[in-house]
């Protein structure tokens, strides 16, 4: 049996009890709710993933995200659910704190498949600095990797999910540089609609949240990012 809790979020009753009946039958335990609103009230630590519709009545489900991610401070995984695809709506999605996207109409299966790969993707994701329990330090930026918080100067910086990963990743790695693609494979396994723009647009957020230290985020022009601590003349040029 599948193991976890998860919230469908959708203003379509006929989807919720779709979607609800079949995550029932392979094992999840599923809550629902109609709007938005419905569902902030009803969040809590014990759900393993969101399910989200993107447009609904009231509060859209790119706005319930963002609140999930910084006035809750939740990193539980969200996957989307719209008839939205342009690149722009994409983005934002994943701007927005989303793992992943799936299209309406949309086939139970690929619903069902999606959700064991984020689910497994977002349990089973460690670096090798988590592997040793140990934080990483480059000055005054620390990046505690178990307790999922970095702080610069003593005072917490706020990161989404997917942000805290991405630095996680590279500063894990000191010194080598990734390229879009192996970051989009580390960290999007199996969500075929990423694409090299979502990479930069996180990194963006994360230099920008840094502050001074977004001089260790350098990008390697023709090749992709690193996290260097000796080298700050290195390219801080972010291609958007």
């Amino acid at each position: 049996m599948e193991q976890g809790r998860i919230l469908v979020v959708d203003d379509e009753a006929d989807i919720r009890e779709i979607l609800q009946f079949n995550l029932e039958n392979a094992g999840y335990e599923v809550d629902s709710a109609a709007s938005a609103e419905e569902a902030l009230e009803i969040l809590s630590p014990k759900y393993s993933l969101i399910l989200l519709d993107v447009m609904m009545d009231g509060m859209s489900g790119f706005k319930m995200a963002e609140i999930v991610r910084k006035e809750k401070g939740s990193q539980v995984p969200i996957i989307f659910l719209t008839a939205r695809s342009a690149e722009n709506d994409l983005l934002t999605g994943f701007s927005a704190g989303g793992d992943d996207y799936i299209g309406k109409p949309f086939s139970i299966h690929e619903v069902l498949a999606r959700v064991r790969a984020v689910m497994k993707r977002t349990a089973g994701y460690q670096t090798a600095a988590e592997a040793g329990n140990s934080p990483i330090v480059a000055g005054k930026l620390k990046i505690d990797i178990t307790g999922k918080m970095v702080y610069a100067d003593g005072s917490a910086v706020v990161l989404s999910k997917k942000e805290f990963e991405i630095l996680s990743l590279l500063a894990s790695h000191q010194g080598r540089v990734y390229s879009r693609e192996e970051i989009i494979g580390e960290l999007w396994k199996d969500a075929p609609y990423v694409l090299d723009r979502t990479v930069d647009v996180h990194i963006a957020r994360i230099r920008n949240k840094l502050g001074e230290y977004k001089k260790y985020i350098t990008n390697r022009s023709g090749y992709g990012y690193c996290f260097n601590v000796t080298d700050q003349d290195g390219e801080e040029k972010v291609d958007l």
